[in-house]
């Protein structure tokens, strides 16, 4: 890739506040008036100190703190905070951002993720992931997305393996979060990739892969394998 002709590339617009819209989710830039509740409502959850663990803000401890947290990161111009709104209930289930937005490269990354339980493990959240993915490379022409965590974060890890990124690398004490020290985690995926996996995606979404209780008929890892 290193002799990859780019002469002719330019520099990426940066991304509109769109709604990108699914199967089984939605995803609205956050307005906290439109939001807020909601989100909050589904962000204070019985194990919400395990969710918020490793996020770079705590968990909620009351609606109108939430709310004015949610208009201050709405406000953002570094980044691009989502709504997830889960479109069987019709209820905001989560959020996620668009960030490290470097439009010169076409680099971009998925991160501040929360999926609250209606979504989470499911299908949308799959969706929400695959839906930002869609938007970076078909409707923007960016040429990486990027999924970052930290080290500790098994989960997290383990997500981006089953969503297709390849791991790239650790940047050691990287940050400094809560007062701790962060080893970071990188991966992403580069546009020749997107193709292969956007087939995957598409499969396994399609409601033929899921039987009438929800239940999947072939795993992700099983449209994503590019072994």
């Amino acid at each position: 890739m290193t002799d990859q002709d780019l002469s002719q590339w330019s520099a990426r617009d940066w991304p509109p506040n769109t709604v990108l819209a699914g199967r089984y989710v939605r995803l609205e830039p956050l307005d906290a008036d439109r939001h807020g509740a909601e989100l909050f409502a589904a962000s204070n959850v019985t194990d919400k100190e395990e969710k918020f663990r490793w996020l770079f803000e705590g968990p909620p401890s009351d609606e109108a703190s939430f709310i004015e947290w949610t208009r201050r990161e709405a406000a953002r111009r570094d980044c691009l905070p989502y709504a997830v709104i889960d479109l069987e209930s019709g209820q905001v289930a989560g959020r996620q951002s668009l960030m490290r937005i470097d439009v010169n490269n076409g680099g971009i990354e998925i991160g501040a993720i929360y999926w609250g339980p209606r979504i989470a493990r499911r299908q949308g959240a799959t969706e929400a992931v695959y839906l930002f993915m869609k938007h970076v490379f078909e409707d923007l022409g960016y040429r990486r997305f990027e999924w970052k965590c930290h080290n500790d974060n098994t989960p997290s890890k383990r997500a981006a393996e089953r969503f297709g990124f390849t791991y790239e690398g650790l940047f050691r004490q990287h940050m400094v979060i809560k007062g701790k020290s962060r080893d970071t985690a990188w991966y992403s995926i580069i546009d020749k990739e997107w193709p292969e996996l956007k087939a995957g995606f598409e499969a396994w979404l399609d409601l033929a892969n899921f039987d009438d209780q929800g239940g999947q008929r072939r795993g992700l890892s099983a449209y994503l394998d590019r072994t």
